[in-house]
Formats: structure tokens, C-alpha cells, sequence
């Protein structure tokens, strides 16, 4: 078992973009979404995962993670997930040590962009890059589980 430490801020602006290492095309949906635990299905350019993450604890949960073949997942999408698929770009931005994940939401979510910064510890001190807005960790409005429920 993993465990996922991460904060979670709004993007002021699309400097990101430029400061960004690499980018990732994302589909995932959600064949559970209850607040004791997610089951997520993604896929993720070329690859696909299915994601299982316990309950919120301040800035972290428990996370299990498992590759699929892609068609599995294709037919998870349509066979049992919630909703349609969210749809998102991942800009992956190295600074000051960190790895950031900045999502760009695609469809009725845009222009949603919200970045994340997975952490070795609750008490790891995080420089913020200049694209970071106001932190939004443990708000359970910005979790992928509850977006999707905007694209129904």
C-alpha cells in the first residue's frame, strides 16, 4: 500500500506551460465515489490504471494502483463508470525539487486548472511556483471524484 500525500491549488495563470517538462493526454472515470474510498479507471496516453484511494485525512489517504490493458478500461468507461469519462492534459513541472501536476480540464469542466504537488511527508516545506493561486487541499469540491459529477 502507497500512501498519497498531496496539496491541491487553483492555477492563477499558464505560465505553467512554459516551465513544463511534459504533457500527458487523461481519461478517467469512477466505478465508485463514496467518501470511505474511490475506485477510478484511467488511461493515461497509452496506458491504464485502475486506482483505489481511502479516505481523506488531511492531506492524505491510502492508494493502491494497478495497470490494466486499455481496453479493459475502455469497456469499464462504458460498461460500469459513473458518468462520462473526465477528460483533462497533465503538465508535469519540475520546480525547486518538486514535481507538480498541473490538470487542465477539458469539456464542461474548462477552464478548470488545478495543480497538484505530491509530498514525502505532511510536513515537507513546498515552494510555490509563480503559477499557483489559492490552495484548495481537503476541499472536497476540487476532488476528481466530485468533478465528474459536473459532466453529467
Amino acid at each position: 500500500m502507497a500512501k498519497e500525500i498531496e496539496r491541491k491549488f487553483l492555477v492563477s495563470d499558464d505560465s505553467y506551460k512554459l516551465m513544463a517538462s511534459e504533457s500527458h493526454r487523461i481519461a478517467q472515470g469512477y466505478i465508485s465515489r463514496r467518501k470511505e474510498g474511490t475506485v477510478r479507471v484511467r488511461i493515461l496516453d497509452d496506458a491504464a490504471f485502475m486506482t483505489v484511494k481511502g479516505e481523506n485525512h488531511g492531506i492524505s489517504r491510502n492508494e493502491w494502483e494497478y495497470p490494466i490493458p486499455v481496453e479493459d478500461a475502455r469497456e469499464m468507461f462504458r460498461d460500469v463508470c459513473e458518468g462520462p469519462a473526465l477528460e483533462k492534459t497533465r503538465w508535469i513541472v519540475p520546480y525547486a525539487g518538486l514535481s507538480w501536476e498541473v490538470d487542465e480540464f477539458r469539456g464542461a469542466l474548462a477552464p478548470l486548472v488545478v495543480a497538484e504537488v505530491e509530498l514525502p511527508s505532511a510536513d515537507t516545506p513546498v515552494p510555490l511556483p509563480p503559477f499557483v493561486g489559492r490552495e484548495v487541499s481537503g476541499d472536497p469540491a476540487y476532488y476528481n471524484s466530485n468533478l465528474i459529477r459536473n459532466l453529467k
